[in-house]
């Protein structure tokens, strides 16, 4: 049987954000024995969290004000800066909260954030955090979680990416976090978009896709993620794991963040993706990256 710590020294989360990947932590965070509040634009989308013992809230400074740590996963920051800025969130926290900013949206963002957050709540923990993996490593705890800033002196954060993460890599000032995830998340276009077109090749090529994944399997050719992502296409398996959109703001962010000179194959494959959402792949899964492909 799963035994959990002591729960007096166990911190209280609240998670602001339940998308796919702010659902999957939070039930990683209860399944870890850890106390979890949460809140969402969209109300609904906290039902799982609630049914699974998360404590509901209609607003987020209520969600936030007995954390101990605050985790955010909003898409953008201008979400973001609206939940804890405008709405007076960061005001409601505790002294010496951790607010960890897990999403991903950029280096110049997670910055202004953090630099605003020193000027209004100097008291509050800011930690740049965006991790490695989606939906099924978070449910598992197998996320490589990318964190930078100062290391909370209280301990409480620790217990969280524990749960959470298989490996928490410390990079450095706030901001580290951010550079490596976007050079992470373009590595993983590459391997999307080269197995889209390699299926597509195949196909052209008159051969049965399943005979490619065959070649592929236990080569060094291939990461396990290209050929998760390979098999999802060969079985025209769409449903969202990591959505088409949310890799292209991530592409998109890469050229705003780096310049299009840095990265010119991954400000290809971010039109070509465009376009694929334009015309009918949104809120599917990167594996989509299939479609339009002959």
């Amino acid at each position: 049987m799963k035994t959990h710590p002591d729960k007096a020294l166990q911190p209280r989360v609240a998670v602001i954000g339940t998308g796919t990947m702010g659902r999957a932590i939070t039930a990683r965070l209860l399944g870890s024995g850890l106390q979890v509040d949460v809140w969402s634009r969209h109300p609904t989308s906290t039902m799982s969290s609630i049914e699974l013992g998360a404590t509901g809230h209609a607003e987020a400074p209520s969600a936030v004000a007995d954390a101990d740590v605050v985790v955010t996963m909003l898409p953008t920051v201008d979400a973001t800066r609206a939940v804890m800025f405008d709405a007076k969130t960061l005001d409601a926290m505790r002294p010496n909260t951790t607010w960890a900013q897990m999403a991903t949206i950029g280096v110049a963002a997670t910055e202004l954030l953090h630099s605003e957050t020193e000027a209004r709540r100097p008291d509050i923990i800011f930690v740049d955090a965006p991790v490695s993996g989606s939906r099924e490593p978070a449910e598992g705890g197998q996320l490589l979680i990318l964190a930078s800033g100062a290391e909370p002196a209280t301990g409480m954060l620790e217990p969280v990416f524990a749960a959470l993460g298989k490996t928490t890599m410390w990079l450095g000032r706030v901001g580290a976090g951010s550079r490596m995830k976007l050079v992470l998340n373009t590595w993983l276009a590459f391997q999307t978009e080269g197995a889209a077109e390699a299926a597509a090749l195949a196909q052209r090529f008159g051969m049965d896709p399943g005979l490619l994944l065959e070649a592929l399997s236990d080569s060094p050719l291939a990461s396990g993620y290209a050929l998760s992502k390979l098999r999802r296409m060969v079985d025209e398996n769409y449903r969202a794991d990591f959505a088409l959109d949310l890799a292209l703001k991530d592409l998109d962010l890469v050229a705003s963040d780096a310049g299009v000179d840095a990265a010119p194959i991954a400000v290809a494959i971010a039109d070509r993706w465009r376009d694929l959402i334009r015309h009918g792949s949104s809120g599917l899964d990167v594996s989509a990256a299939r479609r339009g492909l002959g």
